[in-house]
């Protein structure tokens, strides 16, 4: 499927989806090993190597976590270049009291927010395409 630049056709389409589980958010010590199958995603930071990974497995390798979310993922297909997505997802999940961290794979947009607010972040997500879907 071709990458979607378009904001208004971004927000309509997105779908947002929740996986399952708890994800969490480590800092690794230096050479910690860890099997890369366990890795959602990671940035390199001057403070070490930054790691969301499912929780369990964190708690299980004894690491303190940061931050416990759960994992929304928007299903288009969206174009790395595209303008005003992660604002207008944002500002939609703020309005509605929800921190979130973003991390964009080539293909799609996934959002980290709080576990207890998995539920109400879908709903400013859907409610947020739909309104997209309204406008002329």
């Amino acid at each position: 499927m071709q990458a979607i630049a378009d904001l208004r056709a971004l927000l309509r389409h997105m779908q947002p989806t929740l996986a399952p589980g708890r994800y969490a958010f480590v800092t690794l010590p230096a050479g910690f090993p860890l099997d890369p199958a366990h890795v959602v995603a990671s940035i390199r930071e001057p403070e070490g190597l930054s790691v969301v990974l499912p929780e369990q497995v964190a708690v299980e390798l004894g690491l303190p976590v940061a931050f416990t979310a759960a994992w929304v993922t928007l299903t288009i297909h969206s174009d790395l270049s595209a303008v005003g997505l992660t604002a207008a997802f944002s500002q939609a999940l703020a309005r509605a009291g929800i921190s979130c961290n973003v991390v964009a794979g080539v293909c799609h947009d996934h959002l980290f927010v709080p576990v207890g607010q998995a539920q109400a972040a879908l709903d400013a997500l859907r409610a947020l395409a739909r309104s997209a879907g309204d406008s002329p």
